[in-house]
């Protein structure tokens, strides 16, 4: 069977999966993201799917795989606004850390150690949202990965993609800053050589049978320790929603 995993990639994140759940640990950027990711993501869904988000349970009847779940910051979220959610996760040591936290939470989730080609090989029924966030920096061929991503979608599917931007600003931010300076993160968690621009995404997403709907960048405030979105600032941190084309 085909695969986009990268082994190299993911020991980095098995090395770091106790901490997932620790907002002053390894993924303290995530959770400081979180809240900004959370945004795009819900208004996108609630846009797509006509949802209103003032209702308790505005995504019942959906169901979202969150690809990369890594220990559900993403995942119990969306389980929390009534979807139904799989999470997977090439880390094999991510999956029982989300699973303890979901049943800690009372949430049912269903967290699975498999990739997106694998998922397509045992035949799961379609999608109706891909959350695929952080996660083509870190795959060994972006176009493989986003097509197996999009043959999990139904038509009228749609999916969230962030990533990092490849230009002189995002290394001195996310490695030299994140990795280097504040220690956020381990050393070499990210290769910048493998951070894709907004115009490659958008024609890989096409490529993929997808049709790029949205970009907008998630940009950090060192003043006031806080992520905001832009629809100018794609400099660092962006995230894309593409919809997958409905059948003739």
């Amino acid at each position: 069977m085909t695969t986009t995993i990268d082994d190299a990639e993911i020991a980095k994140f098995q090395a770091m999966a106790a901490e997932w759940w620790d907002p002053e640990g390894k993924f303290k950027p995530l959770h400081m993201l979180n809240p900004c990711r959370l945004d795009y993501i819900t208004t996108q869904i609630a846009g797509e799917f006509d949802r209103d988000l003032r209702t308790d349970r505005p995504f019942a009847g959906l169901r979202i795989l969150d690809i990369g779940c890594g220990g559900g910051l993403l995942s119990e979220p969306m389980a929390r606004l009534g979807a139904e959610v799989v999470g997977v996760d090439a880390a094999e040591r991510n999956i029982p850390v989300a699973q303890a936290h979901a049943m800690q939470s009372g949430l049912e989730i269903d967290y699975r150690h498999t990739s997106a080609e694998a998922l397509i090989e045992t035949g799961e029924p379609p999608f109706d949202v891909v959350l695929n966030m952080e996660v083509v920096e870190h795959v060994s061929d972006p176009l493989a990965y986003l097509t197996a991503c999009q043959r999990l979608l139904r038509p009228g599917g749609l999916m969230i993609c962030s990533t990092l931007n490849r230009n002189p600003k995002s290394y001195v931010m996310a490695i030299i800053g994140a990795e280097h300076v504040m220690r956020w993160l381990p050393k070499g968690t990210h290769d910048w050589s493998k951070f894709i621009t907004p115009d490659e995404l958008f024609t890989l997403l096409g490529k993929a049978g997808l049709d790029p709907v949205d970009r907008m960048g998630f940009v950090f405030n060192p003043i006031a320790w806080t992520w905001r979105l832009s629809e100018r600032d794609l400099s660092v941190n962006y995230v894309t929603a593409s919809v997958k084309p409905q059948t003739p």
